[in-house]
């Protein structure tokens, strides 16, 4: 029989496909919502995006490679991890880099999100990344990418805010939403936290813009009336993906 190859792409991307929409759809929304004179997109947010995945990627493989040493018992699993973290490290390193003596202020940035980070990290190594306040911390520093993007591109923080915290709203409501979906299906306690969480967040993003109360009444319904359907979870990516374009298109338009 052939031999499974393991060199391939798959081995590189990390496995948390709902992250993609988090560090997308922030990052997007910052770069068209600086639209004033002289504003918008810039050439330096391609290498920027690029860090900016990569840089999740490279983080991705470091903490799996620190959890791995701790709980297993083979010690080929750990070095799975090196050769795309390395990788994906260097490519960050080579994006972001040149960055820093156009935008200085980047270094900033990063100090601010190294809390956020260090806290997943912890929560890796002790083979807990599935906690709920470890997907909260990751929520964090994805949204506020809003505000990186939007300043890169000319923009005014304080014009950023406020769909920042659109974003914080959303993507901190898919934490224990997703988790009603799959891991703690069946559970009423998460339930009904989620169902809460999404009651409150409708008059908060009514407080950013009354328009934007509509798409988060929109998730309230999905995370009331969806678990317990029995969802696959391809269908539960599906719909967080929708939900996820839904919010763009909400902050582009109202913002």
């Amino acid at each position: 029989m052939a031999k499974k190859r393991t060199g391939g792409p798959r081995t590189w991307l990390p496995n948390q496909h709902g992250a993609w929409a988090m560090l997308a759809v922030p990052f997007t929304a910052g770069v068209f919502l600086a639209d004033g004179p002289g504003q918008g997109p810039r050439w330096a947010h391609l290498p920027l995006l690029v860090a900016w995945l990569t840089g999740y990627v490279a983080a991705f493989h470091a903490q799996q490679w620190l959890r791995l040493r701790r709980v297993s018992r083979n010690p080929r699993a750990p070095r799975r991890h090196v050769r795309p973290g390395l990788g994906s490290a260097a490519v960050c390193a080579a994006c972001g880099v040149p960055l820093l003596f156009a935008y200085p202020w980047l270094l900033l940035a990063a100090a601010c999100a190294a809390p956020f980070v260090a806290v997943n990290t912890w929560y890796a190594w002790r083979n807990r990344e599935r906690a709920l306040v470890n997907g909260l911390a990751a929520v964090v520093p994805a949204c506020g990418m809003l505000l990186v993007t939007l300043r890169m591109g000319g923009g005014d923080l304080a014009d950023g805010w406020r769909p920042a915290l659109a974003c914080l709203l959303f993507f901190a409501g898919t934490v224990p939403y997703v988790k009603t979906m799959i891991r703690e299906r069946g559970s009423r306690t998460y339930y009904r936290a989620s169902v809460t969480y999404h009651a409150l967040a409708v008059p908060a993003a009514y407080a950013l813009g009354p328009w934007l109360a509509l798409p988060f009444a929109a998730y309230l319904a999905r995370a009331a009336l969806l678990p317990g359907r029995g969802l696959k979870v391809p269908v539960v990516g599906a719909v967080e993906v929708m939900g996820a374009a839904l919010l763009l298109a909400a902050l582009l338009l109202l913002f």
